[in-house]
């Protein structure tokens, strides 16, 4: 699900990726705007992330089921499915999968009614990439320091998982951690 313009950005062949000591993370951009969504996808690629985009909450969804990630970036203002709907997906699926929510009007009223919703981090537009990597960078290092009692999603549980309908219902309360007491958690 790359971009075509991805692609081309990458470095040049035979330029090697920022040495990592096991293989790079992976994240799924969700963006409808397709600037923002580029620029997101390029400046993840630079930093040494294996990057595949969505331009909304539908074909991330369709993603999500087939492939493996390490860590969502959504907007939530998106046609067809928002990013609070694709988070309800997740949660309902129950993918343990952190999630950035990127996005310009932050639905804290959603927030409050299903504190389960609660990504790992928000990020109010517009945010710089400094921020963005640097928040990134900070969700990620918490997911791998957790590993050790978790482990990651696959695509092959969604069939035994509980169905997306299951969404509106409640889940059991938040992680500790997973608070947000004044609507907004960037670095």
């Amino acid at each position: 699900m790359k971009d075509d313009q991805i692609l081309a950005a990458r470095e040049p062949a035979g330029t090697p990726p920022p040495a990592q000591a096991n293989a790079p993370h992976r994240i799924l951009v969700v963006e409808d705007d397709i600037l923002i969504r580029q620029l997101n996808a390029v400046a993840l690629l630079r930093s040494g992330y294996d990057v595949d985009t969505a331009e909304d909450g539908d074909a991330a969804w369709k993603a999500l089921s087939a492939d493996c990630y390490d860590l969502v970036i959504t907007d939530n203002s998106m046609p067809k499915v928002t990013g609070i709907e694709l988070l309800k997906k997740m949660r309902a699926g129950r993918m343990e999968l952190p999630v950035i929510m990127a996005t310009g009007v932050l639905p804290k009223e959603e927030f409050s009614r299903h504190p389960w919703l609660q990504p790992e981090a928000l990020l109010a537009k517009p945010y710089t990439i400094e921020e963005m990597l640097g928040t990134v960078k900070k969700v990620l290092r918490e997911a791998d320091a957790a590993a050790g009692s978790s482990r990651r999603f696959q695509p092959a549980e969604l069939e035994k998982a509980k169905s997306p309908e299951a969404a509106d219902q409640d889940c059991p309360a938040p992680a500790p951690g997973r608070e947000f007491p004044h609507g907004v958690n960037t670095l």
